[in-house]
């Protein structure tokens, strides 16, 4: 069961884990470019790739944006939330089944998120605020970014957040009797309140750029280590307020 091997890891085995998690964004980035369009790129100019990645101001630019987005909170968000869900395993009957509804629940939530992003990513595309590979053509748009993301570091929403994100058993067991669709709404939500600034930052480094969602993923998920975490919330903030501010004013 995941619960027993779960059960099992220390907080150096889970940073272990979340390590070779990161390293394999940074393989996936690296491996995600064929050599022979590497030959190409120096042929034709770096502008070559752009031709891959236009998004184009309709229906189908929209729903293409809203799919990798999908994937993307998927593959981000999904290892953070494994040790809530091998708590969950441990507290009742019907375990698969429960699972799949609490799974379903806590997806539904990142969904209707990547729904919101795809329209404000496409809406900022439209106007020019962001290029075909989904970074910010704006210095100062970046800096504001930055520092609102840093801010959100320190405010009682995001320290709520983390409280039940790092303490899984205490919030399953707050709201256990309402169900496991019920529960994984709650838990995505939770999710939500945890990560939504940083994973907005996507827009600063590039929607599609595989490294910085790998080093993105690895911060969340140490985030929301009990013995760490609290180590990294708020000189993280502090870094983002300063990289925001230096972007905006310089």
């Amino acid at each position: 069961m995941i619960s027993e091997q779960v059960r099992k890891m220390t907080q150096v085995h889970w940073i272990m884990l979340f390590l070779a998690i990161s390293i394999a964004w940074i393989f996936l980035y690296l491996l995600s470019v064929p050599n022979e369009l590497r030959l190409l790129s120096k042929i034709y100019g770096a502008n070559f790739f752009n031709e891959f990645c236009i998004i184009t101001p309709d229906v189908s630019g929209f729903f293409q944006i809203f799919s990798m987005w999908i994937l993307m909170s998927a593959a981000m968000m999904a290892p953070t939330a494994l040790p809530a869900f091998a708590v969950y395993e441990e507290l009742g009957d019907n375990v698969e089944i429960n699972l799949l509804r609490l799974l379903l629940g806590y997806l539904t939530v990142w969904i209707v998120f990547s729904f919101f992003a795809a329209v404000s990513q496409m809406a900022l595309f439209i106007y020019g605020y962001l290029d075909n590979l989904g970074q910010v053509t704006s210095s100062k748009l970046s800096g504001l970014i930055l520092f609102f993301a840093g801010l959100y570091q320190f405010t009682s929403l995001k320290q709520a957040c983390l409280a039940k994100c790092r303490r899984p058993l205490t919030f399953f067991m707050q709201y256990f009797d309402q169900g496991p669709l019920a529960n994984g709404l709650r838990l995505g939500a939770v999710c939500l309140g945890c990560c939504w600034a940083l994973m907005l930052i996507s827009f600063v480094g590039g929607v599609m750029n595989l490294a910085f969602m790998g080093l993105a993923t690895f911060l969340m998920m140490i985030e929301k280590l009990p013995q760490y975490g609290r180590f990294l919330t708020m000189p993280l903030g502090l870094l983002l307020i300063l990289s925001g501010l230096n972007l905006f004013i310089f």
